[in-house]
């Protein structure tokens, strides 16, 4: 794709479409560390719109391979908690997060998205927790789409302003 000038009012999502491929797939990766994924998001450019764009994280999402699922695993963090919570309870979310690292391979993945602050400490270990029961096989469906979910939240991070690929 041919990239063009783009003016100082563009919107983030004018700047991802007409950005060279190699700094939207630097903002892509940064969603969701799948160059498949990516590679997917920068065939389709330019998005009319950021739900277009969405949609197309989905689909990209839902095509991705066993091999590129454990990549764009492998790349991720557990999720952080918020400032002021106490040590006893990140002692307890290390141990929950070790537990499941060694049982399934791959760091421990969910969407916070919308849930207030004060929730999240006992979202996460109640969900690590549960999750700790699957088999592998139902496990990387759920920790699949939980990666599904976190790509488009940092999507409409990135390209609402936000400036952070963050959930």
């Amino acid at each position: 794709m041919q990239t063009r000038a783009t003016p100082a009012t563009a919107t983030p999502l004018d700047r991802f479409n007409t950005a060279p491929a190699e700094e939207a797939a630097r903002t892509a990766l940064a969603c969701l560390h799948s160059p498949a994924w990516a590679h997917r998001l920068l065939a389709h450019r330019p998005y009319p719109d950021l739900p277009a764009l969405l949609a197309a994280a989905d689909e990209a999402a839902y095509d991705l391979t066993p091999d590129d699922l454990t990549e764009a695993l492998a790349a991720e963090t557990p999720p952080a908690l918020p400032e002021g919570t106490y040590a006893a309870a990140h002692t307890a979310l290390s141990a929950a997060h070790a537990a499941y690292e060694s049982r399934f391979g791959h760091a421990f993945v969910i969407c916070l998205d919308g849930l207030a602050p004060d929730e999240t400490l006992n979202h996460v270990l109640t969900a690590v927790r549960s999750r700790l029961g699957n088999d592998l096989d139902e496990e990387r469906l759920v920790a699949a789409e939980e990666l599904r979910r976190l790509s488009k939240t940092r999507l409409i991070n990135v390209l609402q302003g936000r400036g952070t690929a963050s959930p």
